[in-house]
């Protein structure tokens, strides 16, 4: 402040992560944004919460505070699917993890309003973007009232909002209050008891919060409504009453243009992590530190993916000459060895693909433009993309151009030319596909393709690579205790994997996230937009067994993989037939873990942060709860109560589950 001449800030951006100035960033991205339009902007990046001093540093900020717990919800941030504290944050200097509270945006709106009781608050990002209506958390095992009741912010801005927000400092700026911002698209805001909600044609009442917190069948249909609301071109008003007050959710922004696209990434973005950090490393900017992207939005709709729900189903896409010159000035940049290490998005090549027919999207309702076939009017051409990949690898300075972006297997195979460019120019060895799971049924509810689908993709980039002189692989991503995978589907997909010699490095483990379809699967055993009963794995060693069975080959598994097999009858599955996933002896190292985990077992139980029970001795009661172990109910009694997020609390273990 003192260097540029300012005596005050107009806005302070507060997030979770830290401070890096690049667009894949969403507090540089915003701070960029704001400060090209003429306000002063400063960011307060992963402050110390324990009081409201730090709010305090820039002075009292002339339009508002923009509160964002950073790029992922913060309780997926902090916690694996196990409930386990992770043992780093990729979004923090040198992976150290307590740099950013549970339910960062209560924590920093209140903060907030401490600091300068009076100046408004806007709250946004993904965390409070999928939180703007009631939701399932999973990690209460709860459904929890919309955020903006318990943020007690003024709005919040859902999506990814750089026209919402530019319009909310507008309004500000010119004098409005915030009353009178509530009629903009991409917010939702909080009625008090005194005010009544909207009530037209253009509304939709969702069932209140009382009901859908104790009603499976009210939940379904508050989820099935809010995603059927979701085009921007139809979407209606959405209202949810939370007791004597409301939730009243505005349709979606309109999708930006794609010179507002191009706007956006022009702005003169340093590209790097701010100097105070030193030589710290910040392991998601060195991620995506010499990548490019090219579009925004998937429409896609996988149920369990926040993707469609954050970015929209219509694709946003940046002009080539845009896109050209960011690798341009990227190849100017010190440290650039010649490699841009992913020209994608949220998937790989949805580049430029939309509605063939405007007026038939504008009335669309369809939650994906793929599942259960690709709709005829989707334009599914690949040229757009093999030109501007052509260009971007003949940019002076740059060796090579990879896709590190998820392939879409069902749109790339219907254009050879893109699968044999991708082969020949754009694969260093590996290339990632997600085919998720194998079990029809499964596939149906996460609105993916067929198994067949992978195997026929997997075997033409084979081909493909195998002409242009190079041995290259898919490397397929799935994910364990899926709402509808049961013990008997994923050991079908482990033989599957078998057969087909496929071994998975990684291991999704399904965690429910706020707002999402799967969610409200998990959480009420239902389809919600067909009504059926979905079977729905939540005790932990339902959920320890599926992870291990995709991952059978690993000696470390042989014992939760054998235990699994005898469960469900399929002894057939032990032995050394062609089939087998385990021999019928435990290997060495199956012995050693076995080993390490009683002596693990046998320190808990005798060090003093595990002594169960309280006085009497009466350990809590945990019948019957999801993923119920010894010590399950004082934990997540802790949990509830903690005051902010506490990473060396005694206890807590910090083991990835």
């Amino acid at each position: 402040m003192v260097a540029r001449g300012w005596d005050s800030i107009d806005i302070v951006l507060v997030s979770g992560d830290a401070y890096v100035d690049h667009p894949s960033f969403a507090n540089g991205l915003i701070a960029r944004l704001l400060e090209a339009a003429g306000w002063r902007v400063a960011v307060l990046a992963q402050p110390d919460w324990s009081s409201c001093e730090p709010w305090r540093q820039f002075g009292r900020p002339r339009l508002f505070f923009g509160i964002s717990a950073g790029n992922m919800d913060s309780m997926i941030n902090h916690y694996t699917a196990s409930r386990k504290v992770r043992n780093d944050d990729a979004y923090s200097p040198d992976g150290q993890i307590g740099r950013r509270p549970d339910r960062a945006t209560l924590a920093y709106c209140q903060r907030s309003r401490e600091a300068f009781p009076g100046v408004p608050v806007v709250a946004g990002g993904v965390e409070a973007s999928l939180r703007r209506i009631a939701h399932y958390d999973y990690w209460s095992d709860t459904v929890r009232r919309s955020i903006l009741l318990d943020s007690k912010a003024d709005l919040v801005v859902f999506g990814m909002g750089e026209r919402t927000v530019l319009e909310v400092a507008r309004g500000l700026d010119a004098g409005s209050t915030v009353k009178d911002l509530r009629g903009l698209r991409g917010v939702a805001y909080r009625l008090g008891a005194s005010e009544p909600p909207p009530a037209d044609s253009s509304t939709v009442e969702l069932p209140p919060y009382e009901m859908v917190s104790s009603d499976p069948l009210a939940f379904c249909a508050m989820t099935r409504t809010s995603h059927l609301e979701t085009n921007p071109h139809n979407a209606r008003r959405l209202v949810q009453r939370h007791g004597r007050e409301a939730v009243v959710v505005n349709p979606p922004a309109l999708p930006l243009e794609q010179d507002e696209m191009d706007r956006v990434y022009a702005l003169p973005f340093t590209r790097l992590p701010h100097p105070s950090y030193g030589a710290a490393r910040i392991p998601a900017f060195e991620v995506v530190q010499h990548s490019v992207q090219i579009m925004r939005g998937c429409f896609g709709g996988c149920t369990f993916c926040s993707i469609t729900a954050h970015e929209g189903r219509i694709i946003q896409s940046r002009s080539q000459e845009s896109v050209l010159s960011e690798i341009r000035l990227l190849s100017q940049q010190p440290g650039f060895k010649g490699t841009v290490s992913d020209i994608g998005g949220p998937t790989a090549n949805m580049y430029q693909m939309r509605c063939s027919r405007p007026e038939v999207e504008a009335k669309c309702r369809r939650l994906s433009c793929v599942h259960p076939t690709v709709c005829k009017l989707l334009g599914t051409d690949h040229g757009p993309l093999r030109s501007l990949m052509k260009e971007a690898r003949e940019v002076p300075g740059v060796k090579r151009v990879l896709v590190a972006s998820g392939v879409r297997m069902d749109l790339a195979r219907r254009d050879p030319e893109y699968l044999e460019e991708l082969a020949a120019h754009h694969v260093g060895g590996h290339l990632k596909v997600a085919p998720e799971h194998t079990d029809p049924k499964v596939l149906e509810l996460m609105k993916k393709p067929a198994a067949d689908d992978f195997v026929q993709f997997d075997e033409a980039f084979q081909a493909a690579s195998r002409r242009v002189g190079k041995k290259q692989f898919t490397v397929p991503y799935f994910i364990s205790s899926h709402p509808g995978s049961g013990l008997e589907e994923m050991i079908d997909l482990a033989v599957f994997l078998k057969r087909n010699g496929y071994r998975p490095d990684q291991v999704q483990d399904f965690i429910p996230s706020p707002f999402d379809i799967a969610a409200c699967m998990y959480h009420t055993g239902l389809d919600p937009m067909t009504g059926a009963a979905v079977k729905v794995a939540k005790g932990t060693r339902d959920r320890r067994m599926q992870r291990s069975l995709l991952q059978f080959f690993k000696p470390e598994n042989w014992f939760e993989v054998r235990r699994a097999l005898e469960q469900a009858g399929r002894h057939d599955l032990i032995g050394s037939g062609c089939d087998c996933l385990i021999p019928d002896r435990p290997p060495r190292e199956a012995l050693e873990q076995k080993r390490n985990e009683a002596t693990r077992a046998f320190t808990d139980q005798t060090s003093g942060d595990h002594i169960r029970g309280g006085p009497g001795g009466n350990a809590p009661d945990t019948t019957g709860q999801p993923g119920a172990r010894p010590d399950h109910g004082r934990r997540q009694q802790r949990r509830r109560g903690s005051v902010g997020y506490r990473p060396r609390r005694p206890g807590e273990s910090r083991r990835d589950g």
